[in-house]
């Protein structure tokens, strides 16, 4: 049985190109989702903190711009995982799955723990 491991990917990313690149040297071809087009749900952002290991505070960028434009600073967990699904160039990525585990790709090398 084939593993399935899936990226959340942006291609404008050098971290997020690297991991892709990590990966496919290990011999995986991961299912790239760009998830800047393909927003991920709540509930999978609450599934990928989950997998993780990460409150939402974990997995956002502050320094995007829309970080300080929706006044996210100080905000409870909820609001943080609220304003990631509805604006997904906050959450950090790339984020690499398999199977029920995750790992952030910073730096690459973290998502080799999990293949």
């Amino acid at each position: 049985m084939a593993v399935s491991v899936t990226i959340w990917h942006n291609t404008r990313c050098s971290k997020s190109r690297q991991t892709l690149e990590l990966l496919r040297e290990n011999g995986v071809e991961p299912e790239v989702r760009l998830y800047l087009e393909d927003a991920p749900t709540r509930a999978e952002l609450e599934t990928a903190l989950t997998a993780l290991g990460l409150p939402p505070s974990g997995l956002i960028r502050t320094g995007e711009a829309e970080y300080r434009e929706l006044a996210l600073k100080g905000k409870d967990e909820d609001a943080l995982l609220s304003a990631m699904a509805a604006h997904p160039r906050l959450i950090e990525r790339p984020v690499v799955f398999k199977d029920v585990k995750a790992a952030l790709g910073r730096p690459p090398e973290n998502v080799l723990t999990i293949l």
